[in-house]
């Protein structure tokens, strides 16, 4: 408990443990992982576990941590034909967020965008920009830059090494080509990439 604290806000911090107390769920930290903040699962022998990315960013961490509680709230009703992000976890994310939901926790901009993000949560905080922008401004400074900063025919490169060149934006995602292979890919606006 003392190390999942650690992450997350101090004036949370009570609230949390809380909300953890008599949940039988367990809550591993991992490394970033590239494609997800945090995951919930249930085991065939019936223990939950949710897994989340360590991160120096307490109020997305927060965020993940409450996601992922919802998921857990949601499998202990027993839904067995509910959509992972469907009506049930919606309503369950609602009520657990709503009493993290202010000022004092979540600094503005932050509490007011996420008040808006919460009448109808995406499956990923990363869908909703203005919440993804304002969050990044508690990341630690990086040589990383948001895609759609850069200017059209700029090279990029991605932590993996794998070189890009940004072309045209479709309706909101950036069309950039795989300097290698030549394939296109579909890259969200604020994607993280080194420019070259």
């Amino acid at each position: 408990m003392e190390k999942l604290l650690s992450f997350i806000p101090t004036q949370a911090q009570a609230q949390v443990q809380e909300v953890l107390q008599g949940a039988h769920v367990n809550i591993k930290i991992t490394k970033k992982r590239q494609t997800k903040h945090g995951d919930f699962r249930k085991l065939p022998n019936g223990n939950a576990v949710i897994t989340l990315n360590a991160t120096s960013n307490p109020y997305r961490f927060l965020i993940t941590l409450l996601h992922e509680l919802a998921h857990f709230k949601v499998s202990q009703k027993q839904f067995f034909r509910s959509k992972p992000h469907g009506i049930e976890w919606k309503k369950a994310y609602r009520e657990t967020l709503l009493p993290f939901l202010n000022p004092i926790i979540f600094p503005e901009p932050l509490c007011s965008l996420l008040a808006h993000h919460m009448k109808n949560p995406k499956a990923s905080t990363d869908r909703d920009f203005k919440l993804v922008m304002a969050l990044r401004a508690y990341d630690p400074e990086t040589e990383h830059t948001p895609i759609f900063e850069l200017k059209e025919g700029q090279e990029f490169q991605l932590e993996n090494g794998r070189a890009f060149v940004k072309l045209k934006k479709r309706r909101t995602r950036f069309e950039c080509r795989e300097l290698h292979s030549g394939k296109i890919y579909l890259f969200s606006p604020h994607a993280e990439v080194v420019p070259v």
